[in-house]
């Protein structure tokens, strides 16, 4: 995991993780989802410099976590169903209902004010 520091114009503190896998990366959302808030991150896509990047963003007060992976290719469904209690996941069109599972979203973007390393 690659980890880059930056400092945005607002003196916030920004990290970003690099990822191997995308597998790795969706155990943030399992683990967020099972902490005591049960806070859930959004999974963002963004053709950023000639690459697919997807990505999540964490943190606290004062600072943030952008947790990203560069992909081979676009995603082609809409949303990731994430079994929470192996990490298993799988890309598919529609909301299921297998209550074991997390149906995260890949939200689209069509720009952003994030600078990946």
């Amino acid at each position: 995991m690659d980890i880059e520091y930056m400092i945005s114009s607002q003196t916030q503190l920004t990290t970003y993780l690099k990822y191997k896998n995308l597998e790795d990366m969706l155990k943030v959302i399992v683990y967020s989802a099972q902490s005591a808030l049960g806070l859930t991150p959004m999974l963002y896509h963004i053709y950023y410099k000639n690459q697919e990047v997807l990505f999540i963003q964490t943190g606290g007060i004062g600072s943030l976590t952008i947790h990203y992976i560069v992909q081979n290719k676009r995603p082609d469904r809409k949303f990731i169903e994430l079994k929470r209690l192996t990490g298993q996941f799988t890309f598919v069109d529609n909301l299921g209902t297998d209550t074991q599972s997390l149906y995260i979203p890949i939200l689209e973007l069509e720009d952003a004010t994030l600078s990946f390393p």
